[in-house]
C-alpha cells in the first residue's frame, strides 16, 4: 500500500507497533520493521543510557526505518532528545504531554513527529504545534489513557474531521477486521499495542504474557482515574485501587498506594498479583504467542480480506 502514512515513514504496510513500557525494546522493534511495519522502542520505561543502548542494538539490527516513544512527561526527556538527535533517531512518536514544547527541537533536527492524542481537541493542539501526524487513541487501549473516555469508533472520525494531517488510529485494533474498520472511519494507519505483547520479541515477561492470553471480556478496567486513568488487568492491586477509589481516597493517598516500580513489578519481572499489568480490552481476542513478523503478516492479510469481503457485499 502506498499512503500517506507509508510514505511519511518509508514503510511497506501502514501498521505501526505501540511504544509500550517494558515490552517495546530493541527485539520487538526491528522484528516489526523487518516485517515492513513500523517499530517503535519505548523510551518511558528507560533511563538515558538504556535507551542509547536500545537505539543502537535497533540499528544493527535492521536496516529499516524504526521510531522512539517519548512521554514528555518523563524526568529525563532532555536528555533522551539529545540521545535521539545523537543517535539519528528520525521518527519519534510523542505522548503525555503538550506536543508544543519538544516538536519545534526535533523538526529542527530532521525528526519526523507524531503525537498521541484521545481528543480532538488535542489533536487540532497538535497540528497547530506542528506535528506530522497524529495517533487517535481510543478508550478501549491499554496503559495509560485520556480522561474523555471516547472509543476508536466514535474518535477516528471526529479526529479526521477536525484535522487535515495524516491519522493513524489505536486502542482495540490486534487483527485486520478492527484495521479495515479503523480505516473506514478515517484512518490511514493503525497502531498496534497488546497484539504485539504476546510475541517472544517482547521484552515483558512471560507471565504477564500469559495472563493476557487468559484475559476475557472484562478482565481489564480503567483506574486511578484521580492520577493518571491506566487500564489494568484484574488482579490483586487493581482490586486495592478499586477499593481505595469506591472509598473516595484522596489523590496522595492513590498515589501511596500506587508506589513506585510497580510497573516494572507486574510486565517486566513478572509478579502478577502486586505489579501494574497495563492491557488493552482487546486482550479477551489474543489467544497466542505468535512471532511478531507473523503478527504484521496476519494483521495485513486479514486487512485485505476484510477488504475483500466488503466489496463482494
Amino acid at each position: 500500500m502506498n499512503n500517506r502514512i507509508t510514505s511519511l515513514f518509508g514503510i511497506e504496510y501502514p501498521i505501526i507497533q505501540a511504544g509500550m513500557i517494558w515490552a517495546s525494546g530493541w527485539r520487538l522493534a526491528s522484528a516489526v520493521s523487518n516485517a515492513g511495519g513500523l517499530g517503535i522502542l519505548g523510551a518511558g520505561s528507560m533511563y538515558p543510557h538504556i535507551l542509547r543502548e536500545h537505539i543502537q542494538k535497533c540499528k544493527a539490527a535492521t536496516d529499516k526505518p524504526f521510531g522512539v516513544n517519548l512521554p514528555l512527561l518523563y524526568p529525563d526527556i532532555d536528555q533522551h532528545v539529545k540521545i535521539i538527535r545523537e543517535e539519528g533517531v528520525k521518527i519519534v512518536f510523542t505522548s503525555a504531554g503538550n506536543p508544543k514544547t519538544w516538536t519545534p527541537v526535533l523538526k529542527a533536527a530532521g525528526i519526523t513527529v507524531v503525537h498521541v492524542v484521545s481528543s480532538s481537541k488535542f489533536a487540532l493542539k497538535s497540528q497547530e504545534a506542528g506535528v506530522d501526524a497524529v495517533v487517535a487513541e481510543g478508550f478501549e487501549a491499554g496503559g495509560h489513557n485520556g480522561r474523555e473516555e471516547t472509543t476508536t469508533m466514535v474518535l477516528i472520525p471526529a479526529v479526521r474531521d477536525a484535522v487535515t494531517i495524516p491519522l493513524i488510529a489505536a486502542g482495540g485494533i490486534a487483527d485486520g477486521r478492527a484495521m479495515a474498520a479503523a480505516f473506514a472511519l478515517g484512518a490511514e494507519g493503525v497502531q498496534v499495542g497488546s497484539r504485539f505483547v504476546a510475541t517472544p520479541e517482547a521484552s515483558s515477561h512471560l507471565h504477564f504474557k500469559e495472563a493476557v492470553l487468559k484475559a476475557q471480556e472484562g478482565d481489564t478496567l480503567l483506574s486511578l482515574k484521580k492520577l493518571a486513568p491506566v487500564r489494568l488487568l484484574r488482579n490483586a492491586f487493581y482490586d486495592a485501587v478499586r477499593e481505595a477509589e469506591a472509598g473516595g481516597a484522596s489523590a496522595e493517598a492513590m498515589q501511596s498506594l500506587l508506589g513506585r516500580g510497580r510497573a516494572k513489578k507486574g510486565m517486566f519481572e513478572g509478579e502478577l498479583e502486586e505489579g501494574e499489568l497495563e492491557i488493552g480490552q482487546v486482550s479477551a481476542l489474543i489467544k497466542e504467542i505468535t512471532p511478531a513478523a507473523d503478527v504484521v503478516k496476519e494483521i495485513w492479510d486479514g486487512f485485505n480480506a476484510t477488504r475483500a469481503r466488503l466489496a463482494g457485499l
